[in-house]
């Protein structure tokens, strides 16, 4: 949740059950920055940080959750529209997971082919590769399912070949108030990669549709956020 999720945030509800912290997500590269300032303008709290900034800031929010939770995997979803930026952040000293945005719909991100654009991008497989070669942490990718023009399967079928770790799914559908619980099931029946599903993970009844789908794990932000988490992660 941009602009929310840092360390002061995460070192509040690990202690909640959580095993991994999601930093983010931020922007790193010019056209990103410029198109953050502008999402900035409008209301949103996007995070911030001049080029020259931003890798220093990153640093600094790890260390501050590995120097109260040091047994929790500490991740950073980072925004960029070439992959050198995100490979220096994955190079990051005790940086867990650098988690590739490709779910942003914001249309200042979209309009530079970033976000959930970057499911459309032909060289989307180099892309992840190259990162995936080059870090010494490991690589998730976040992706937005159902996105018009675009065969989620195929997507993980292809960031799973390119050699990410974790592939994080915002299982949403449009109209539909709820997880695609099917589309899940279907995803995790045919990759191996590790699935982390997110969307709708906001009661104990949500929680067990999502773990029945055979995911790996699964994430929570606005329930967090909103303080309306009504069950214990703990007990699953």
């Amino acid at each position: 949740m941009a602009g929310i999720t840092d360390a002061d945030f995460l070192n509040k509800v690990i202690p909640y059950g959580f095993n991994v912290a999601t930093l983010g997500g931020y922007s790193l590269d010019r056209p990103t920055i410029e198109a953050s300032k502008k999402i900035i303008e409008r209301g949103r709290k996007e995070f911030h940080f001049p080029e020259d900034v931003i890798f220093n800031h990153i640093e600094n929010e790890v260390a501050s959750i590995k120097k109260v939770h040091s047994n929790v995997k500490v991740s950073a979803n980072v925004r960029s529209t070439t992959p050198q930026p995100i490979i220096e952040i994955g190079n990051i000293k005790d940086l867990d997971i650098v988690e590739i945005n490709c779910h942003c719909r914001q249309n200042e991100i979209l309009d530079i082919g970033c976000g959930q654009e970057m499911l459309k991008r032909d060289d989307l497989s180099d892309f992840i590769s190259q990162i995936v070669d080059n870090v010494d942490s490991e690589v998730s990718v976040k992706i937005r399912a159902n996105v018009e023009g675009i065969d989620t399967l195929n997507i993980a079928n292809l960031i799973e070949d390119a050699g990410a770790d974790y592939l994080h799914i915002d299982a949403m559908k449009k109209g539909v108030f709820e997880a695609d619980w099917e589309l899940l099931r279907e995803i995790c029946n045919n990759v191996s990669i590790k699935v982390i599903g997110n969307n709708s993970v906001n009661s104990q009844e949500n929680v067990k549709k999502m773990i029945d789908t055979g995911v790996y794990g699964f994430s929570i932000a606005r329930s967090i956020i909103s303080g309306n988490l009504d069950f214990n992660i703990t007990n699953f």
